[in-house]
């Protein structure tokens, strides 16, 4: 079957115009060919489908047998390992997913909500009033911290001292486009290992985590997620082992930090360029009240996905428009593409939190986490994280934007990062 239409320039130059200048490509494509277009990157043997439209996308995620395209595992796997319930399929990926899912909604999330507002409080109050600075890496503190305490159950001591140290060098070392760039090279040639050196990095990490998984089989079961973890049983009986438990800490590390982090970055930017929502925002919490507090965190991941694209390799065929796609055809949504619909949202380059009010988001046309069976396992974990700490900033201070212009988007690790780190200031007076 015929691929869909798409740039006639070589792999080079999609690639280079992919990881330097995203949203064009994705916003020039759209123009050209519709809903449905081919992309050809370094490092893949056949083109790459991206759709936008939910029906497609309901099409693709609603198939569960559907598996993982492979660019995924050859960037992770070195990072997560073998286990991630990031890079497993199938029935050995739904096993995981039944075993983690429950510490992350009901009663067991909502618990939670204390200590994300107790760790934004403390962090908050260190901020200098009149001085600008960048907020993403205060915002990255605040969720590592989160993960370190609610995830690792790590508080205090050597050992978080160590994470606090190392997991943001691992992460930065992960985050530059260069990187990536050589990542798909060498998937093209064969040569070479670009993720040696943050292998290498990770090790110390893992001593730190595997001394501490150990030492907490030892101890009395805690509240975190990590004792949850250990006392859960597979069907037929089995625990995870102490190496499949660093695997999920390390991609609940990297799901929940960066993203999260991310996401309360670029929506507190879109907040400071549109007073009238951030003055809405701060009386709604005043009074105690988060209707409004949960649209704005939507429209937030709406308008600025941290996430670029969240695809699947075909189990079977996929009709998309007028393209039949054959099964080991890799398929994506382009999620920015998906959130700037106008049959989906009239004005869809406007930040209007008050369009959740009105109507709530759709399965297929909002779509931050992705989808399916393989939907993050996090996502209420996040939005509750970032409905907390919002909350937390315009209650406690009142941040002005330290430069004219809007964040335009770079690229960090899998996200698409602000790229100066959304720069502010405490107001004075």
């Amino acid at each position: 079957m015929p691929f869909p239409p798409g740039p006639g320039e070589p792999k080079l130059g999609q690639t280079v115009r992919w990881l330097a200048r995203p949203i064009a490509l994705l916003e020039s494509c759209r123009r050209r060919y519709g809903d449905v277009f081919s992309l050809n990157f370094l490092g893949f043997k056949t083109p790459m489908v991206i759709i936008s439209d939910p029906e497609h996308v309901r099409g693709l995620y609603a198939e569960s047998t559907n598996g993982l395209p492979p660019g995924r595992s050859a960037a992770l796997l070195p990072l997560l390992g073998a286990r991630s319930v990031l890079l497993t399929e199938g029935a050995e990926h739904l096993s995981r997913r039944k075993l983690m899912l429950p510490p992350f909604h009901g009663e067991r999330m909502r618990k939670y909500e204390e200590l994300v507002r107790e760790i934004a409080e403390r962090a908050i109050a260190d901020w200098r009033p009149g001085v600008a600075f960048a907020l993403h890496p205060h915002m990255q503190a605040i969720t590592l911290d989160v993960i370190l305490r609610a995830v690792f159950g790590i508080a205090e001591g050597a050992r978080a001292d160590a994470l606090r140290r190392e997991l943001p060098l691992l992460l930065d070392g992960t985050s530059s486009a260069a990187l990536q760039f050589r990542v798909l090279a060498s998937r093209q040639t064969g040569r070479g290992d670009p993720m040696a050196a943050l292998r290498a990095a990770s090790e110390s990490i893992d001593d730190v985590l595997l001394a501490e998984i150990a030492d907490r089989r030892e101890a009395p079961p805690g509240d975190d997620i990590l004792s949850g973890l250990i006392a859960a049983r597979f069907e037929d009986g089995e625990a995870m082992s102490d190496r499949e438990l660093r695997d999920q800490l390390m991609t609940l590390l990297l799901a929940g930090h960066e993203t999260t982090a991310t996401g309360l970055a670029w929506t507190v930017d879109l907040l400071l360029r549109h007073p009238e929502a951030l003055a809405r925002l701060r009386d709604e919490v005043a009074h105690g009240e988060d209707s409004y507090l949960r649209a704005v965190v939507q429209e937030g991941l709406r308008l600025r996905p941290v996430v670029p694209i969240a695809g699947r390799r075909l189990t079977r065929e996929l009709r998309a428009g007028d393209h039949l796609l054959a099964p080991g055809t890799d398929v994506t949504p382009a999620i920015w593409l998906t959130h700037t619909r106008p049959d989906l949202y009239p004005e869809p380059y406007a930040f209007r939190p008050e369009r959740f009010l009105e109507q709530p988001p759709t399965t297929y046309g909002w779509i931050p986490f992705g989808g399916g069976v393989r939907r993050c396992l996090g996502a209420a974990f996040a939005e509750m994280e970032m409905r907390v700490v919002l909350a937390e900033i315009v209650r406690s201070v009142r941040l002005e934007a330290a430069t004219p212009k809007a964040e335009r988007v770079t690229r960090r690790n899998i996200t698409f990062s602000p790229r100066h780190g959304t720069r502010v200031r405490i107001a004075s007076g």
